[in-house]
């Protein structure tokens, strides 16, 4: 996976879509929903990793945007 769409798209194979109106409560969202996919073996380790690895960066980005005034 190698963008947020990408996780997005992967979370629908499963009947999953995930939408709440605020970017970061959206992607901590999809990040719960991806450990309870892995923790139910349903989902490979590196699929989960990669997954993961890519809503943390995008959270993070998003929380650091947030607190530099521009």
């Amino acid at each position: 996976m190698k963008s947020i769409y990408d996780i997005q798209q992967f979370l629908k194979r499963f009947g999953t879509i995930i939408y709440v109106g605020d970017r970061i409560a959206t992607l901590e969202l999809m990040e719960e929903e991806l450990k309870d996919l892995y923790q139910s073996q349903l989902i490979e380790t590196k699929e989960f990793q990669s997954a993961l690895l890519l809503l943390r960066h995008e959270i993070r980005m998003l929380k650091e945007e947030g607190t530099n005034p521009s």
